[in-house]
This record gives structure tokens, sequence and C-alpha cells, in this order.
């Protein structure tokens, strides 16, 4: 049970081990926009490739779903980014319990978007976990973890895509421990849980108020959607990549202190800097900032 691509890469792992798929299910397809009409999500598009059955429910509580697992009879279930909450009913049908791949090292982080909460707070670490699905959500006990630390300058979507490969890892070595009824279950500490929520653009722009690593981390952890963002000469931009300075302002934090071949710097909280270095301009494609600035001179101080 999955529905992106980081459930999609658990799916192609199980596949490569030749385990047995009984059935996906995923979530319905979806209307995507600008011309992309209804389309299948990355967890059906490698179902289908590999002749497997699907299963795309609307619901899970009307018995729909409950009478075809009883009917697939699983050995057990695994659940990576279904996007739905499976009922107690369902979770009773497989006799090997059902296994979810979480992208974080639990109970930190439970919910959704963990990978970019973990970047934009800057953590130095994270990982993936599986555990038994239980009732409360992310809170089931924890199987195996798997740790890795973040880049300074690492994307949520870079680090994303080395989750998802360490999940489908994991999920392989649990189901080996599982098979093999030597699984070891770690409850959590609850006391110690942290919760995350979805992004949404209300995020995106940028507080220079904060400090020069806080600033980094936001325009990493907004990467691939919805981007970190800042207004420079009466437009709203995107922001890509930063670095950091070793300069020191006594302006206002949001002051441009410097523009030019190294990028724009902008004063931020602890009278230091960071340097804007590659961004996009509302209509135009990604670019270096220097190249933004050939046509768009700023007033410096």
């Amino acid at each position: 049970m999955g529905t992106p691509e980081f459930a999609a890469a658990s799916l192609k792992k199980l596949i490569q081990h030749g385990y047995e798929i009984a059935g996906v299910f995923t979530q319905p397809d979806r209307y995507r926009g600008r011309g992309v009409g209804v389309s299948a999500s990355p967890v059906k598009e490698v179902a289908v490739e590999n002749a497997l059955p699907v299963f795309q429910p609307e619901k899970l509580r009307d018995g729909t779903a409950l009478a075809l697992l009883r009917e697939l009879r699983p050995d057990v279930i695994v659940v990576v980014a279904y996007g739905r909450i499976l009922p107690d009913d369902i979770l009773a049908v497989p006799p090997l319990g059902c296994i979810n791949v979480h992208g974080s090292l639990l109970p930190k982080y439970r919910g959704s978007a963990p990978i970019q909460w973990a970047v934009l707070n800057g953590e130095t670490k994270t990982g993936v976990s599986t555990m038994y699905l239980a009732s409360e959500m992310d809170a089931g006990d924890v199987i195996e973890m798997a740790e890795t630390e973040i880049g300074e300058f690492e994307t949520s979507g870079e680090l994303f895509d080395r989750l998802k490969e360490m999940g489908a890892e994991l999920l392989v070595s649990t189901l080996r421990a599982v098979s093999a009824g030597t699984a070891v279950r770690h409850p959590q500490n609850h006391g110690e849980a942290t919760y995350t929520r979805q992004l949404d653009k209300s995020l995106c722009p940028i507080d220079w108020t904060r400090s020069p690593r806080e600033i980094i981390k936001h325009i990493c952890g907004l990467q691939p959607w919805p981007v970190a963002t800042m207004e420079l000469d009466g437009a709203v931009l995107k922001v890509f990549r930063a670095e950091y300075t070793e300069t020191a302002a006594a302006q206002p934090a949001g002051t441009v202190i410097a523009a030019g071949a190294a990028g724009i710097e902008i004063a931020c909280a602890g009278g230091r800097t960071v340097r804007i270095t590659e961004l996009q301009a509302p209509g135009k494609k990604r670019m270096k900032a220097a190249d933004w600035l050939r046509g768009h001179p700023l007033h410096i101080g």
C-alpha cells in the first residue's frame, strides 16, 4: 500500500527480491493540472509495468477494501506513504502484521513531510524506520532503523532520494526478520514524540531576522516544493541556493549589502549576511543570481 515515489522505491525493491505481491493498493488517479490531466501514482505505474493487480479504493471503511484483502489473504501488508489511515479491521487481516516504512528516526517527526521538516529544523541527522502499524499515527513498535547525516546544503529533494532507497533496503531487512520470527519490537517513547504538518506556500517567504543557518536550512528545506521566496526590486523571486559569508553587517535585516558576480548579499540576524547565488524570477527560468542582476541592478544599503 503506497502512493508517491518514496513508496514506489520500496515496491521496486520487493519485486527485485522476488516477493510474491498479492496486490497493490494506491490512491485513485488524480487530476494533476497544467495540461497533465488525470495521472496515476508512481506506485501504480510500477505495479502496471510489472503486471501486478492494482486496487484503488476511494474509502477504507466501507467494507470494500476489507473484503478485497480477506480474499487476497496476504501474510503481511507493507504500507509506505499510502496517504490513508488503516482501520483496525484491516490492520488485523495479515497474520504477520502491517509493516510501515517512515522517513524519520521515530518517535521524532511523526506525520507528513518528515524529511522536509528535518531539513527545515536544521537537524544534522535523520533516517528511516520500520514499524508495526498501530491505530495511532506513526506510534507503533519500531522494528529497525537506519541513520544518515544530513549535508549542510542538502535539499529536501536530495535527501528524499537517498532516504527512499534506504527505506527500501531497510524494508527487505525487516521482512526477512519478520518472516524468520526474529523481528524485535521496540516500543516508542511517546513522551519524546514530535509531529510535523504538511508544507504550504505560507512557509515560502524568507524571514531575514533569522540566523544565517536558519535561512540556509529554510531554502534547502523547501525544495523542490514549495520553494523559498524573497521580494526584491518589486518582484517575488524564488530562491534555490545560498551560502554563508564572513561579512559583518550593521544594516537592518533584509537590507541588500552587496550585489555582483558572487550573488546578492543580504543582512540577517546577528549582524551577519547570507549570499543568494541561484534564483528564479516570475516567468523566467532558474538562473544564477549574477545573471539576474545584469538586467536588474539593485540599490545597495
